[in-house]
Parts: structure tokens; sequence; C-alpha cells
């Protein structure tokens, strides 16, 4: 690794040995602290919008990109204190459970063996012509085809999550999403998930239909807003209407998030009022 990554692992390991607060840290104590630096890493990022951090020279200049490095040095001083924690303090390097090269090299091997389009499997890029055929949607489909691959390969399935949360058990693809997601950001993800497969199957089982006013329509027919605001505006009334009838819709949408992930699509086709 690089001199300036091989010193912060030198100074977290003095601090596992040698600092009682961080000497009686466990992985557990560390799970929400890894929670708040990614949030606050994004909260820097949205500061600005992409065309802003499109000009680096104001960026830099303007100490924007200073800011951001120190907020993604706090993450990566999570994954440095884990890999600290898996030593117990005061023993040898050699009895750790894992090393932050370990997790470099593991995450190498998984961005080599997920993006075959565009990386040899020694970890080159293609030749000019084979990247001038690739897509960024070809690109996302060969990243899920080989995740499926890596799920069954171990035996694992988006029926353990489910079961885990007290679900029933099936794998309509959305195997991997952390179960303690947000439940509008998981929403995005099964959604997400589900474009990238092969056949979506929330457009085969729950298509999209309809138009609402005050919706801008694109050129594929489906519903949308003119902006972020105008969405954010909506959801917001929905909240406030779910609030009102004395629902938690955050409990609401987790729960239809699990349904649709176990493959229950009922969840997704309201009941008709009778």
């Amino acid at each position: 690794m690089s001199e300036s990554v091989d010193r912060l692992v030198a100074v977290v390991e003095a601090l596992r040995d040698h600092c009682p607060w961080t000497a009686a840290l466990t992985h557990g104590d560390l799970a929400e602290y890894l929670v708040e630096e990614a949030y606050e890493a994004v909260a820097e990022i949205e500061a600005r919008d992409a065309a802003a951090w499109a000009d680096v020279p104001a960026r830099r200049a303007d100490g924007a990109y200073s800011a951001l490095a120190a907020e993604l040095g706090d993450v990566l001083f999570q994954v440095v204190l884990h890999a600290a924690v898996s030593r117990p303090p005061g023993a040898p390097v050699s009895s750790a459970g894992f090393r932050v090269a370990d997790a470099a090299d593991a995450l190498t091997a998984k961005m080599v063996r997920r993006n075959p389009l565009v990386l040899t499997p020694e970890g080159a890029p293609r030749s000019a012509e084979e990247l001038a055929r690739v897509t960024p949607e070809a690109v996302e489909l060969a990243w899920e085809e080989v995740k499926a691959q890596e799920r069954a390969a171990a035996g694992e399935t988006a029926s353990g999550e489910a079961e885990q949360a007290g679900g029933p058990a099936a794998d309509p693809g959305f195997g991997g999403i952390p179960a303690r997601l947000p439940a509008l950001a998981a929403a995005a993800k099964v959604v997400d998930r589900a474009a990238r497969q092969p056949a979506d199957p929330l457009a085969r089982h729950a298509p999209l239909s309809g138009h609402r006013a005050g919706h801008v329509t694109p050129d594929d027919g489906v519903p949308g807003w003119g902006d972020e605001a105008a969405l954010g505006a909506e959801l917001f009334a929905l909240v406030r209407r779910a609030r009102a009838a004395g629902l938690d819709p955050e409990r609401a949408l987790r729960g239809t998030v699990a349904r649709v992930r176990s493959g229950d699509w009922d969840a997704l086709r309201p009941p008709t009022a009778g």
C-alpha cells in the first residue's frame, strides 16, 4: 500500500494496543459510526450539484475537495479500525482476523470478476475495439449476472435474508440488499436491481400505468416529475396523509419491500375498495 495508508494503519494499530478506549472496541461498537461517517460524506457531496463538482479547479480552490477528502478519510478510518479490532490488543499482527490489505485484495478481485466486459481476468483493460462496444446497460447486466453466479456458488439467496427478517423464503433476484437500509432507500435498490435483470420482474408483475395531474410523462410513457423538488413535495404530502391516518410510512414501506423481495407480487397491488 502507499506510504500514507501504511502510516495510518500503523497509527491505528498503536491506538489498539495502547489506548484504553480503542482497545475496548468491538465491531458492534463501531457499527453506528460507520453509518454516521458515511452519511456525513454524503452530506458533503450533496452540498454541491454535479455541475459544481465538475469544475475541479474551483472546488480545489474553495476547499470543497479538501473537505470531501476529510469526510472520506473518516470512512476509511472505519475500515482501518475494523481491521485493527479484528486483532486482540497486544497480540501479534498474524493473529488478526483480517488486514486492510485483505480488504483491498478482496475488493480488487471483485471488481475484476464483476466487470468482465471492461477488464481481462488479469485486471487489464480490454482492447479498444472491445471497449468501444460496451454500453452502460451491458455493464450493469454483466455485474448482476456475476453477482447471481457468486450467490449461487456460495449457496446464498435472498431467502436467507427474508427468513432472518421473518418473511417468506424466495429469491426473485434481490439478494444482497442490506437489511438495515431505510425503507425508501431499500425500495429504490429493489427497483434498480429489478431493472438490471434480463427481464424486469417489477415490469412484468406490476407495470406502471396511468398519469396524474402535475406529472411529466417522458417518451417511455411512464408518469414522472419535472424535478426532484416536485417528487419530494409529493412524498412529503404522502407522509403527512399517512400520519394523519395514524399509519407509520417507514414501517409500511419496509413491509412492502420485504414482501416484494420474497417474490410476493401481490404486495404491489393495493387492495380494491369494497
